[in-house]
């Protein structure tokens, strides 16, 4: 009781020495004194400070796959298991959801942005889409918004059909449910698609505005069903499912690193950059890595396997640093090629959305960032572990829809509606606008005159973009970003499905369930589309160059295939074609992008990933016992 009466002390003291200055601060302060050790039981991780000079396996990258890969091989405690990150511990205000934007462009992020596009990002500065990933323990999962969306069906029976054995749907379901802890008593109970008990928690949201319920409500008056999306059927209206605990973010780190830190065969290396995979370029098989910590290069061998999980731009980068890649870009770039793997950085693959639809609303129960951020609020949250600080930026709902390029009578829709209780004018134009990278001219011109005002948005997101696009070095320096090129938009169908998203986006906003809060469409004409009639087909495909969304599902660019495909990088059990030694496990094996929001896929890869290495050398060891033994 003291300690909760002094925080308390704590919020007004700062709050009158600060006067109307942002809330942002205060929490941070707030959740510093509190102590965020104490407020999060599980504690964070202890790093590893006297490295040995060899492990069994060295896995590269702590985000939504290599977290759960290094738990599930340190389940054997014979092996000894090495985990490098470039970054460093989570801190308090990422634990936040509403917050979430706040990381974007922080010392938790790479901060990439794309190269200049002509297609696509033409609202943003330079042309340029930012490119948010997370360099810290949990990787991206300690970003995003926490949706908890697992695709469907038919993708994983599509990456089955390419030759990948093993993943169809039936395959990998085992394995989503292996990682949940489902908190939603109403779908525990249905034991053929959750689970409980698993590492991973997910949840409802703890706080919904009432737009949320009539955000499904308008979903079943257009004649969708409500339903569970990680369910028996996707085509329908749901409540978003969350990866959060205690009303707090459940990150990767958090759900698979913390439980297992005090195991003595894993070690834990922060600030670790890694900047070389060691290969032998006779026998070609993978033997270590070369790193950077605190200013130091320093190396560690590994005598099973370097298991590379950076993530869709990371993992092409290092395999190129390290001699593995298309041999003609590695050689103009001055780096001694081993393995020539054509598909190395090919195939990139991203979800992207139209931003900016916005519709005003008559009543005050939107997410306004300066009236429900406050502290109250904080007061709430710390206390309570409830309140507007946990809601997900507005995120309530969502729609998955088909259009008319998508087959109607097939369950595999081609537009997720992301439905919000906020919008890009929410916060007064001050971090949206930034973490989106949209230019003050035409944020000013769109949404100056309805800053903070109380709407929802809808921001339709194509699930299974023709555009592919590709990464490459800037330099043999592994310390320069990479060249990424998203190619967004390049395809003509992906235009036309997006602009029906579009249609679809305005057609919800016409529906009685959301006229009863006065919904009313912000039809402010979008800069460099003024001169094309309002709402016509021409009119939305060049709004849609404009305001172009990443959802950061940046992915597929290590594709998993079989030997017969040229481009493929990784077998189906993941491992690196022509390298011995060397696997990867992470969004990059992806063939195709999944049918929505990817951490979930991506950790049900690390799952499947780490039994695959398991099994691999689980079957060698007893094959080696049965040959000492004479049999």
């Amino acid at each position: 009781m003291a300690l909760v009466t002094t925080t308390t002390l704590a919020i007004k003291a700062a709050t009158l020495l600060l006067g109307k200055i942002a809330i942002v601060p205060i929490l941070i302060a707030t959740m510093a004194y509190f102590n965020y050790d104490l407020m999060d039981p599980e504690n964070q991780p202890k790093v590893t400070k006297n490295l040995m000079k060899e492990y069994d396996f060295i896995v590269i990258g702590s985000g939504s796959a290599g977290s759960v890969v290094v738990n599930r091989l340190t389940e054997n405690p014979e092996w000894k298991v090495l985990l490098l990150e470039a970054g460093g511990h989570e801190t308090e205000i990422t634990d936040v959801p509403i917050l979430s934007l706040y990381l974007h462009k922080s010392k938790v992020d790479w901060k990439y942005r794309a190269q200049p596009q002509d297609s696509a990002c033409q609202a943003m500065v330079d042309h340029r889409c930012c490119w948010t990933r997370g360099k810290v323990l949990g990787g991206s999962s300690v970003l995003n918004t926490m949706l908890y969306i697992r695709g469907n069906r038919r993708d994983f029976d599509h990456w089955e059909s390419f030759g990948n054995y093993g993943w169809g749907y039936d395959d990998v379901l085992p394995y989503f449910k292996k990682s949940e802890d489902q908190r939603n008593p109403y779908l525990a109970r249905n034991n053929k698609y959750h689970a409980t008990g698993g590492y991973l928690t997910v949840q409802d949201a703890p706080f919904n505005t009432p737009l949320g319920v009539a955000f499904v409500q308008a979903g079943e008056e257009m004649g969708y069903d409500i339903l569970d999306v990680n369910g028996e059927k996707q085509t329908g209206f749901g409540f978003y499912q969350f990866t959060m605990r205690r009303a707090s973010r459940c990150s990767t780190a958090k759900a698979f690193i913390r439980p297992i830190q005090h195991r003595k065969n894993f070690h834990l290396s922060l600030f670790s950059h890694v900047t070389k995979i060691l290969i032998d370029p006779r026998t070609k098989r993978a033997y270590g890595v070369e790193f950077i910590r605190e200013g130091r290069k320093e190396v560690a061998y590994a005598r099973k396997e370097v298991i590379v999980s950076g993530g869709a731009v990371n993992t092409p980068q290092l395999l190129m640093l390290s001699g593995v890649g298309p041999r003609a870009h590695l050689e103009e770039i001055g780096i001694p090629v081993i393995q020539d793997s054509p598909g190395v950085g090919q195939n990139l693959q991203d979800h992207i959305a139209m931003g900016g639809l916005a519709f005003l609303i008559d009543y005050q129960i939107s997410i306004v960032m300066s009236r429900l951020v406050n502290v109250n609020s904080v007061i709430r949250y710390v206390i309570n572990q409830d309140g507007p600080l946990t809601s997900n930026v507005g995120l309530e709902a969502v729609g998955f829809i088909s259009t008319k390029y998508a087959n109607q009578s097939d369950d595999w829709p081609d537009i997720s509606l992301m439905l919000t209780a906020s919008s890009t004018n929410s916060d007064g134009g001050t971090q949206v606008k930034n973490a989106h990278g949209l230019t003050d001219e035409f944020y000013n011109d769109v949404f100056g005159k309805i800053n903070e005002r109380d709407v929802f948005g809808v921001f339709p997101m194509i699930l299974r973009p023709k555009s592919r696009g590709y990464i490459k070095l800037k330099s043999k320096n592994p310390l320069d970003h990479p060249l990424i090129y998203p190619n967004y938009l390049t395809h003509p169908d992906d235009v036309k499905v997006l602009r029906e998203g579009a249609k679809a986006s305005v057609a919800f906003g016409e529906t009685k369930s959301m006229k009863r809060f006065g919904a009313r469409f912000h039809s402010k004409p979008v800069p460099n589309c003024k001169h094309l009639p309002l709402f016509t087909d021409e009119y939305w495909e060049c709004a849609i160059r404009q305001y172009t969304m990443t959802i950061y599902h940046m992915s597929c660019t290590a594709k998993m295939g079989p030997a017969s495909d040229p481009m493929a990088v990784v077998d189906p059990e993941l491992r690196v074609y022509g390298v011995t030694g060397l696997r990867v496990i992470d969004a990059s094996i992806m063939p195709t992008i999944t049918n929505g929001n990817i951490n979930a896929p991506v950790i049900m890869i690390g799952e499947k990933g780490a039994d695959m290495v398991k099994r691999q050398w689980m079957t060698r060891r007893k094959r080696d016992n049965a040959t000492d033994s004479g049999f």
